[in-house]
């Protein structure tokens, strides 16, 4: 069915490999297109539970979008371009299940953009980061500009985004745009480690959790009362009467996402 990703999924695990390892993995229209369509799968399928994006082979997980699509484009092209890619990194950072990117090689341009949308980053130490569009005459337009000041702070992402300077896995970690710095051969076993421990909580308070903690960066949202009312809503799920139970009966919980 897909044609630039390959799909594994392993205990409530998705892990998602873009797929085009000839070209870095780099963005395309076709990625965008079926990257799409793997995210209505995730919301709709119980069987999943948390996803992993990554890049295939040892190179790169993106090393950037696809730049002979943009040869001859005009404004009202990129627009849309723009507008499409931002559309689709904004569903994966708005996923009520965890999506975590690990990033194996070059994440630029588009790659850092598609690792930024992540909910976190687990990097193997020959990850390399960073917005080189200044060197095409360009800047992010998949919402790099945004994502990288909220994750770095502005003055190390304003000096990033005007130098196309890269940064190396553990200069990455110590700005807080990755969690972890792992070998290559590790990347994936303690990504999905991670995610085990997440899929092992209530996954209803989870989707909270992700949706309260994206409202600090969204001006049209009180933040405070959105955790407000995804406490009280989380009063009304099987899945806290569980837990509650689990803690005061010292056992241990079966939550059902109900």
């Amino acid at each position: 069915m897909y044609q630039t990703l390959l799909l594994l999924p392993e205990n409530g695990i998705l892990t998602v490999v873009i797929n085009r390892a000839d070209k870095l993995n780099a963005l395309n229209k076709d990625v965008f297109t079926e990257l799409n369509l793997v995210l209505d799968e995730v919301e709709k399928s119980s069987a999943i539970k948390s996803v992993i994006i990554t890049g295939a082979g040892s190179k790169a997980f993106v090393a950037g979008a696809d730049i002979t699509e943009f040869k001859g484009m005009s404004k009202e092209e990129a627009m849309a371009v723009a507008k499409r890619g931002q559309d689709v990194f904004a569903r994966i950072e708005n996923s009520s299940k965890p999506i975590v990117a690990a990033v194996n090689g070059f994440a630029l341009g588009g790659g850092c953009e598609l690792a930024m949308s992540c909910h976190f980053r687990v990097a193997a130490e020959n990850a390399k980061f960073g917005q080189p569009e200044v060197n095409l005459g360009l800047i992010p337009g998949y919402g790099g500009t945004q994502r990288l000041v909220q994750l770095i702070g502005k003055g190390k992402a304003m000096e990033l985004l005007m130098s196309a300077h890269m940064i190396d896995a553990n200069e990455a970690k110590a700005l807080g745009l990755v969690n972890y710095v792992t070998t290559p051969e590790t990347l994936l076993d303690h990504t999905r480690k991670i995610l085990e421990t997440i899929n092992s909580k209530a996954p209803l308070a989870v989707a909270g959790c992700i949706k309260a903690a994206n409202a600090v960066y969204d001006e049209s949202k009180d933040g405070y009362a959105l955790e407000i009312e995804e406490f009280g809503n989380a009063f009304d799920t099987e899945d806290m009467k569980e837990g509650v139970s689990a803690f005061l009966e010292k056992r241990k919980t079966t939550f059902t996402g109900k």
